[in-house]
Formats: C-alpha cells, sequence, structure tokens
C-alpha cells in the first residue's frame, strides 16, 4: 500500500468505528443497515434470517452468532433476545443493535469471554418485533411522543396480549389444575393472532430455546413469570396477587443476575415504584393475560423473563450511552446464564438420539423435551437432583446427579426398548389360563410445539 493511501485507510477505519458505536435512534431502514453491517463485518459467526412479516410488510430480522451459523450443534444451547415488542418502548431495540456491534467487534479483538461465549452458545437476536409500531411512534420522537403512541401494531393490537391463553388451560382444564408444560394450541389459534404474533410462535417452535429475555421500557425492573394471576375474580389487571412457577426460585435467580449486573435496577427504586432486588414476580405487579413470557414457558422449553430498562420509554438520543453502559454487562452475563443446570443426549441403545423424550426433574413438577437430536438442555439452580428420561416406547431411566455453580452437569441417557411380552400360549390339555394379555407400557410424549408490559 502506497505511504500516502495508509492516513486515509486508517480514517475510514476510525470513521467505520465511530458510525458503529454511535448512539443514535434508528429507524427501520437504518436499523436493517445496522445488522448488514454487523453481519458484514462478522461473516463468519453470524448470520440474518427473518422469520416473517408486520402488518405493514416490514420483515421482522434476527441476527444469529454462532460458529456455524444457521445450524444447530448437539448440546449447543439456543438463546434469544427479543426487542421493541410495543413500537413506543425504544430502548431494548437500541440495545440489541449496540449489543450485536459490541459481540462482532469484541470478537474481531480476540476478547476470550466473547469468542467463547460465541462458540459455546448459538445466539437470537431480534431488535423489533413491532417495526410498524416503532414507526409511529418515532415520526412524533421522544419530545413529544405519547404514552401510547405506537405501542400496538398496525391493527391496533398489543402484541403482548395477543399469543394464545394457555394460563387459563393449566388453571381450569382440571379439578385443581392442568398441566404446565408442552400445553397444546387450541384449534383455531391462528385466526386469533397478529401477523408477527404468529410468526414468532412458528419461530419458537422452530429452535429449541433454552432462555431468553424481552426488552420493554416504561419502569426498570426484571420480571418474571407467571404474569397471569390463577384468581381469575379478580379481573381487574392492576390486582396484584403472587403467581410463581415451579421454577420460581430459578427464575427469581435469573432476574436477579440481570438486576444485579445493571446500573441500578437491583437497587430497587425506580421510576416512582419499589422492587426489591430489582425484580418481581409478574402476577403481583399486576395480571397480564395472554403474554409472551408465560407462553414460552407453557407451550416451549424456553425459560424467558421481561426487562423493563427505562422509566421514559422513548428515552432521548443523548441518554442512549449512559443506558448502554448501564446494561452492556447485564446483556452479556445473562446470556451466560443459559450454561447452568444439566445438558446432555438422549439416545435409543444404537447411539441414535430420540427426539421428545421427556426430562421430568424430581420436585420440580414442570417437564422439558429433547430436541430433534436427542439432546435436552434443563436450567436448575445448584444441587442435587434426581432426573427421569421417558420415552414413548422406551423403558424410562433415573439418574441422581449434582449440579454445581458454574458450568451444566453433562447427564446422558441411553433408553432400552420397551419390549412387548407375548401372552401364554394354551396348555396341551386344551384347559385355558386366567392370565391376560399384558399391555405395552407406554409414556405419554410431550405435544411439541408504560409499566405496562
Amino acid at each position: 500500500m502506497s505511504r500516502w493511501l495508509r492516513p486515509l485507510v486508517g480514517a475510514l477505519l476510525l470513521l467505520e468505528v465511530a458510525a458503529a458505536l454511535s448512539f443514535l435512534h434508528h429507524r427501520y431502514e437504518e436499523m436493517v443497515q445496522a445488522l448488514f453491517r454487523v453481519q458484514s463485518q462478522c461473516p463468519y459467526v453470524t448470520r440474518i434470517y427473518s422469520i416473517g412479516r408486520s402488518v405493514e410488510g416490514r420483515h421482522l430480522y434476527v441476527l444469529e452468532f454462532s460458529d456455524y451459523p444457521g445450524i444447530h450443534e448437539p448440546l449447543e444451547p439456543e438463546f434469544k433476545y427479543v426487542g421493541n415488542m410495543h413500537g413506543n418502548e425504544v430502548l431494548g431495540r437500541e440495545l440489541l443493535l449496540q449489543l450485536s456491534e459490541f459481540l462482532c467487534e469484541e470478537y474481531r479483538r480476540g476478547n476470550e469471554r466473547i469468542t467463547r461465549l460465541i462458540h459455546d452458545t448459538r445466539i437470537h437476536i431480534m431488535p423489533s418485533m413491532n417495526p410498524d409500531g416503532y414507526e409511529v411512534a418515532a415520526k412524533q420522537g421522544p419530545d413529544s411522543n405519547g404514552y401510547l403512541t405506537g405501542r400496538n401494531n398496525a391493527n391496533g393490537v398489543d402484541l403482548n396480549r395477543n399469543f394464545p391463553d394457555l394460563n387459563t388451560f393449566m388453571y381450569y382444564s382440571g379439578e385443581i389444575s392442568g398441566p404446565n408444560h408442552h400445553i397444546p394450541l387450541p384449534d383455531n389459534w391462528k385466526s386469533q393472532v397478529e401477523p408477527e404474533t404468529l410468526a414468532v410462535i412458528q419461530w419458537i417452535s422452530s429452535y429449541n430455546f433454552v432462555l431468553s429475555a424481552n426488552l420493554h421500557g416504561g419502569a426498570v425492573v426484571a420480571n418474571y413469570p407467571y404474569d397471569k394471576s390463577q384468581d381469575q375474580r379478580f379481573r381487574s389487571h392492576r390486582r396484584t396477587v403472587n403467581t410463581p412457577t415451579p421454577d420460581d426460585k430459578l427464575f427469581q435467580k435469573l432476574a436477579k443476575t440481570y438486576s444485579y449486573a445493571h446500573g441500578w435496577m437491583h437497587r430497587g427504586w425506580n421510576c416512582g415504584d419499589y422492587f426489591a432486588d430489582g425484580i418481581t414476580n409478574g402476577a403481583s405487579w399486576y395480571s397480564l393475560s395472554k403474554g409472551m413470557q408465560d407462553f414460552n414457558y407453557l407451550y416451549t422449553n424456553c425459560f424467558e423473563i421481561t426487562l423493563e430498562l427505562s422509566c421514559n420509554k422513548f428515552p432521548p438520543e443523548e441518554d442512549l450511552e449512559r443506558q448502554w453502559m448501564a446494561n452492556r454487562e447485564a446483556l452479556v452475563v445473562f446470556i451466560e446464564e443459559v450454561h447452568q443446570g444439566i445438558k446432555g443426549m438422549v439416545s435409543d441403545e444404537n447411539n441414535n438420539g430420540i427426539a421428545g423424550a421427556v426430562i421430568s426433574v424430581q420436585g420440580i413438577s414442570h417437564d422439558i423435551t429433547s430436541g430433534d437430536m436427542g439432546d435436552y438442555f434443563r436450567l436448575l439452580l445448584p444441587g442435587t437432583y434426581t432426573v427421569t428420561a421417558s420415552a414413548e416406547g422406551y423403558q424410562h431411566q433415573t439418574v441422581t446427579t449434582t449440579v454445581g455453580p458454574a458450568a451444566p452437569s453433562l447427564v446422558h441417557f441411553q433408553l432400552k426398548q420397551d419390549v412387548v411380552r407375548k401372552p401364554p400360549e394354551r396348555k396341551a390339555s386344551g384347559t385355558r389360563t386366567n392370565s391376560k394379555a399384558l399391555q405395552k407400557k407406554v409414556v405419554p410424549r410431550a405435544t411439541r410445539r408504560g409499566t405496562q408490559r
């Protein structure tokens, strides 16, 4: 390279870095350009794909980070972030764009922590689930934006009140309660949801996500399931009734992980509200029906929390850098939480993976299932657990394992086929036995698939 070109190239590189790290609000086209810029800078560890389109035809883009983009590697967990579900709650959108750039830049620099995270995790980042609503809010901008302007999608629907109501089925399908995992969808569910909701449901049905967070604004708190209260006698959405899941202690730990890594969320006093440790059970705050958070837990293997990140739903640009610095470590450390508990392969006697095998943990009445390749991931707190794997047509297997505070414990299962015994033959004398043919024992296979949140 000639001597006079070197300063010019250096200046252009500095401009590129400055543009990437600038703290600006991104309209739809600018957001798309930012995503593709990251993909061009880190082509070997990123992929961009669309899960569908909004009402007005805008793509719902996802940026994936992985050492093998587009491929699920056995025993590598899937993680997702979803931002801008409410169009006028924009901080999450900008934070996820900054996170994408940060992961790419740090990977290129050889940051060991980020390199290990990308190599060991398949990370999916959707900056905007509601691009139509964002455009409505952005036209008014931060200064004159109404509290609800742009919140809903182009059809005027709140997307966080638009998922199938699996909570009601769980609470009332039986005398006391119904199943609380892999609940099947109602037959007419597609006709009841918006295009954006449909796209997300199909997305989370196609990937075996393990951990997730959706990013909102209007408060500063980490919110965890259940969002919907079981006590339906109280119809007011402001009724507060703590409604824990069977994984309540785990969810509290996940929420605290984000809260305490955040600049000030853990202090509790924010936006005129107080939440101890900066976390709250959703229904304890107020009951919310048909939300995305509960849907993930009740329909898939995914544990999702909701992050409320700013008092101002549409913060001014001069506040974006401060917000990024407050959330950067929290965004990274929460992804790392996907690597806890147990994971392993469920296979048959020929080492073929068994998809849809049910993983049950004694004392926690919430099961998960193995993925298409037979690998499974079960988030658990440190401790000793009795775990059972079962699948239709196989004998179940139970093991006891200890989970530590760091890396997940590897627990593999190899299931033997369940052999059906033939009924006894008649005796030669012609007399009949009273024995009945033994019936094949089958373990049922689980069906696979603002302060206002």
